[in-house]
């Protein structure tokens, strides 16, 4: 008897599908952080050249 009831708690366990969104989540977010800390460092260079050439170009308008 014992056998059958485990069995039954072993099949639903088997068959929950409760907590896979929660790792899909997780394995998504972790997908970003490592794509942005790869992206990062080019990204803030080029993103200093352009406030860097914006602000002559403000600097310039201003005189």
């Amino acid at each position: 008897m014992f056998w059958i009831l485990q069995r039954i708690a072993t099949r639903r366990l088997w068959d929950d599908e409760g907590g896979q969104d929660l790792v899909e989540y997780a394995l998504l977010a972790g997908l970003v952080a490592v794509t942005t800390g790869l992206f990062a460092p080019s990204l803030s260079e080029s993103m200093g050249t352009v406030y860097s050439k914006l602000a002559s170009k403000l600097v310039e308008a201003a005189s």
